[in-house]
């Protein structure tokens, strides 16, 4: 897979060469650009899947769902419906998406839709609920939609500015795109991440003066969850366990799983797998099977001794609170 990324460096130049010409467009005004008056958050990356954009997601709605009506829009990548679809009492993985079905299925006081055409989700989400603030998930690459506020991550393991465009890279946007943002998360660190190496970091990415840089790792529950049950992490060392997942990354999860000494099969598949019923087949053989929260959407319903495990971010230091203020400012 490597070799063949290298071999298609020369196609990896031509694709940089169009998002520079789309960006230049864009920052010039030959393509518009377009300012909703609803608040609207973007939750992005520069490069392509494994920065934990889901559970950010849903850690800004917890910070602001409480004071503000909040709407979620994503594109609802590999969902098998079309247009606008605001999510109701008959939405399924199929009719959203896996991510934000999880999302909808977490969060029963909030508006979540998708849409492949932002500005036709803004207006339609402005015109049928007149939210107070809408949350974009995975939109930092879309520009048709000017954000007032950007929160931007990349992952320690692959900071975008040691990245390159695809196919020999994951870059699937410039670098330096990301001044447009006012928060930078370096996600997916380990959680014994020393002063000196995020010096390091924060020397490479060079923030500007009006972003903050923050860092965060994802802290997994100890408590394993199905639909009306849950298992303590222990009660897992009697069984035999098969982790099933369809991430983009899951080596945290793995590594998370191994310091805690358990034994485990990993059936490892690509992000948003749709699992063929020759694949459930074998699934339903297993005698536990343990998956991610978004694997768990789209399994629920076709195996039993299933559980999964929750995920979230936690901030070294007072990241936030840096980030709850900065929020708070931009909602004046």
């Amino acid at each position: 897979m490597q070799l063949l990324r290298k071999i298609l460096f020369p196609v990896s130049l031509i694709y940089g060469l169009v998002v520079y010409l789309r960006n230049y467009f864009y920052d010039k005004g030959i393509l518009s650009s377009k300012t909703f008056e609803t608040p609207t958050i973007c939750i992005g990356n520069l490069s392509a899947g494994g920065t934990g954009k889901t559970p950010m997601v849903e850690l800004l709605i917890g910070i602001l769902k409480d004071n503000y009506k909040v709407a979620v829009l994503s594109r609802g990548y590999k969902r098998k419906s079309e247009g606008f679809v605001l999510a109701d009492n008959s939405a399924t993985v199929e009719t959203l998406g896996d991510e934000p079905f999880q999302i909808f299925s977490k969060f029963s006081d909030i508006t979540l839709a998708v849409d492949a055409d932002r500005r036709n989700g803004i207006t339609t989400l402005e015109k049928e609920i007149q939210p107070e603030v809408i949350l974009l998930d995975d939109a930092y690459q879309h520009r048709k939609v000017t954000c007032g506020f950007s929160v931007l991550l990349t992952s320690f393991g692959n900071l975008y500015v040691d990245d390159w465009y695809l196919p020999t890279g994951n870059l699937r946007d410039s670098k330096k795109e990301s001044s447009r943002a006012q928060i930078i998360v370096v996600t997916k660190c380990p959680e014994n991440l020393s002063e000196e190496v995020r010096k390091t970091i924060l020397n490479k990415l060079k923030p500007e003066s009006h972003q903050q840089v923050l860092f965060s790792y994802l802290s997994y529950d100890d408590t394993l969850r199905t639909v009306d049950s849950s298992i303590a992490f222990d009660d897992l060392r009697t069984k035999e366990v098969t982790l099933v997942t369809g991430i983009a990354n899951p080596q945290p999860l793995v590594d998370y799983l191994m310091s805690k000494g358990l034994r485990f099969q990993h059936l490892k598949f690509k992000d948003h797998h749709d699992f063929s019923n020759s694949e459930i087949a074998i699934l339903r053989k297993k005698q536990c099977i343990l998956t991610t929260e978004k694997d768990f959407v789209r399994l629920k319903e076709k195996l039993n001794h299933l559980y999964f495990i929750p995920v979230q971010h936690r901030f070294f230091g007072d990241g936030k609170s840096i980030l709850k203020e900065g929020l708070e400012e931009f909602m004046k």
